[in-house]
């Protein structure tokens, strides 16, 4: 027996992991030298040993890996050290504690100003992460349309009211619009003049006509050329344009970021199922956790994952056990479901295009201007987008339930599907706008480029038409909490009709709500153009939405039968919103660049289009300055770099390819070491025995 020798040869042979790599070998005609390379890495190990260790000796007690006596003792050394150190480096060390404590508090009181965070936290604990996720994205939504907000308030219409009351000695400098016909520099905003009753009050509240139309909310405010500020020419026409570009941006980069890491969760629980129930069981508990409540809360959100973890899994033991006949079935009602969302899909956007097309004929009918039939034949295509938004989710709700798929899946496929009835109503509605705009017969256009009869300022008709989809969405949210999802509960409380228990209490539909909010958020994106104000609107709206959501949530509805991860949830909502930014920036590209701008008002009216502004500026630049910027929009930059972009992703592409063939390798080396340890044991056991 030899207790402090190597191991014999023989021995070492047996172990789990040398079969198995001598198995991947093909053959024993090389053991001998793996063996030399096994003790050729452990020497290079043993080097690297005492330079761990020196690293690890400067590090704070803590954060050794030893039982408490052990860390006591280190922290006494560690103390014993410092008295023979000199004045200088003491003050350097206790400085830098003094500053990583300081550090650490200031981190810890800021968890506590984090938006809704306990609200946040009590709905994971009842009702799970995946309706968490919904929350905490709602949040996300309120945050990227306040910080849009501030920056058009800051650059586009705090200038503009400095400069029209003549804050800080501003004055206005105007250009009339130079080659233009004096017919198309008319526009006369319908404001409110005499007497006027409340109700039309009201109704420009709601429509956004009326007063409202003269004021910062609309584009046609904004009918400044350039402004004198003390000793300072502030540009804002090129302010407006940079400012727009500069919020999509931001909302492109923030969802990029939140997409990262809500994919990185979801690649590491999905790369290993094991990993996830070793990660709940053994490590999922909460230490710092004092609060019986709080205990609780964080209770109930370990087992709702769990609780998906096992069906999902049990649903793939299914789909496995599945006979040919039955996946015949099953594929085959796919297809015929599929057939009827394709038919409803396309009755949805015929319908709002035949209703478009009706109220952009008849509602600038003058002589029946002041109707009320008038007024309802205006909102035809609000209602009837509206009508189509609720009733599609309900309907893909219905039906997703005999494609038998995970629920993770059941939340992405419903909500690809919703997709596309919400963004493509804003795309029908604006296709019609900018036919009726720029598409006109006989010499409308002619003069001005556009429509100017029926639209002398297209821009704020824009804004009012994304201003009234997004009032009327908000309405129809209040009312469906109202007068659907409370009376519900009552009923279904109270009556004891097998009918309405049959009903039910209502489960929290994540895709629905989910989809109501990027619906939102997209028509902000392509208003806030329009109507630089819209994100403080939206900011208003989602900060009451996340209170009413909370209050439908806690008081009417019940927990999901089958709840959702948030993992996978973050990841698909964040990728939905960026298909609806892209899809955003058609129609901003295609009105910046392609419609002639208003002449009568907005900061573009001196310019054929609003990207004309750009290269205006440029013309002012030095000569050198000229040509690095026009040569950086020409072919000559554009394809070598987009060369070189591709060589940088395909670079990228490889090395991620590597790294998780790594991943995979150490994956595989843990279990061979798991397997070597249970293989020890045994043979330990098997000698004690003997």
């Amino acid at each position: 027996e030899e207790p402090h020798g190597a191991a014999p040869v023989d021995f070492l042979q047996e172990l789990p992991s040398c079969q198995t790599a001598r198995r991947r070998r093909g053959g024993s005609q090389e053991r001998r030298p793996a063996l030399l390379g096994t003790a050729g890495s452990r020497g290079a190990a043993a080097r690297a040993l005492p330079q761990e260790r020196g690293e690890l000796a400067d590090r704070p007690a803590r954060e050794h890996p030893d039982c408490m006596a052990e860390r006591r003792n280190i922290r006494d050394s560690q103390q014993a050290k410092t008295e023979h150190l000199s004045r200088w480096k003491k003050w350097r060390r206790a400085s830098s504690k003094s500053l990583k404590k300081a550090l650490n508090e200031v981190k810890g009181l800021s968890s506590y100003l984090v938006l809704w965070r306990h609200d946040i936290h009590s709905i994971e604990g009842k009702f799970g992460t995946g309706i968490q996720s919904y929350f905490s994205f709602l949040r996300f939504l309120v945050l990227l349309n306040f910080i849009i907000f501030i920056l058009m308030f800051s650059f586009v219409t705090l200038p503009s009211i400095i400069s029209k009351y003549g804050i800080f000695n501003s004055t206005i400098a105007y250009s009339s619009p130079k080659n233009i016909e004096d017919i198309c520099t008319i526009y006369e905003p319908s404001g409110n003049k005499g007497l006027v009753y409340f109700y039309t009050y009201l109704k420009d509240l709601l429509s956004g006509t009326g007063f409202l139309e003269v004021t910062s909310l609309f584009y046609g405010y904004y009918s400044i050329d350039a402004e004198w500020i003390s000793i300072m020419r502030y540009n804002l026409p090129l302010a407006y344009l940079l400012t727009t570009f500069a919020y999509l941006a931001l909302s492109f980069l923030w969802i990029i970021k939140r997409s990262v890491e809500g994919f990185k969760q979801n690649l590491v629980h999905d790369a290993d199922p094991f990993q996830s129930y070793c990660n709940k069981v053994f490590a999922g508990w909460d230490f710092c956790i004092t609060d019986p409540h709080a205990a609780r809360l964080k209770h109930r959100s370990l087992q709702y994952e769990l609780q998906m973890d096992l069906q999902e899994e049990k649903l793939k033991q299914k789909i496995a056990e599945r006979r040919t006949e039955e996946v015949l079935r099953i594929y085959s009602l796919r297809i015929f479901i599929n057939i009827i969302v394709i038919a409803i899909l396309s009755g949805c956007f015929y319908s709002i295009y035949r209703v478009t097309v009706f109220s952009q004929e008849n509602s600038s009918d003058t002589d029946n201007a002041n109707s009320q039939v008038n007024l309802l034949v205006q909102y035809l295509p609000s209602m009837v987008i509206t009508l189509a938004n609720f009733i599609g989710p309900l309907i893909f709700s219905f039906l997703i339930r005999f494609e038998d798929y995970t629920p993770a899946f059941e939340i992405k496929l419903t909500l690809l599907r919703c997709v596309f009835v919400r963004l493509a109503n804003i795309g029908v509605l604006l296709f019609s706008l900018w036919s009726q705009i720029s598409d006109c017969d006989s010499d409308k256009c002619k003069p001005c480029g556009y429509n100017y009869k029926l639209y002398p300022c297209w821009e704020s008709d824009v804004g009012q038409e994304m201003y009234k989809l997004m009032i009327f969405d908000f309405i129809v949210i209040l009312a469906v909490a109202l007068f659907m999802d409370f009376p519900r509960k009552l009923l279904v409380a109270h009556c004891p009709c097998k009918l309405i228990q049959w009903f039910g209490h209502k489960e929290f539909e994540i895709s629905d709500n989910v989809l109501e909010i990027i619906y939102g958020q997209t028509i902000c994106w392509i208003g806030t153009f329009f109507s630089p104000l819209l994100p403080a609107i939206a900011t208003i709206k989602y900060f009451i939405i996340f209170y009413v959501k909370k209050i439908v949530l806690i008081h009417t509805c019940k927990p999901a039968a089958r709840p959702v991860r948030a993992s996978s949830s973050n990841f698909f909502f964040l990728a939905v919103l960026l298909i609806g930014l892209l899809l955003a920036c058609v129609p901003l590209g295609v009105s910046i660049a392609r419609i002639p701008s208003s002449k009568a008002c907005g900061p573009f009216r001196n310019f054929n289009t609003s990207w004309e502004v750009v290269p205006d500026t440029i013309l002012q630049f030095p000569t050198g300055l000229q040509q690095v910027l026009f040569g950086m929009a020409s072919e000559a930059f554009a394809v070598p770099l987009f060369v070189i972009l591709c060589i940088i992703m395909f670079y990228v592409m490889a090395l991620a390819r590597a790294h998780k063939r790594v991943v995979e390798q150490l994956r595989e080396q843990l279990v061979l070491e798991s397997r070597d340890k249970m293989f020890l044991i045994r043979k330990i056991a098997e000698a004690q025995r003997h």
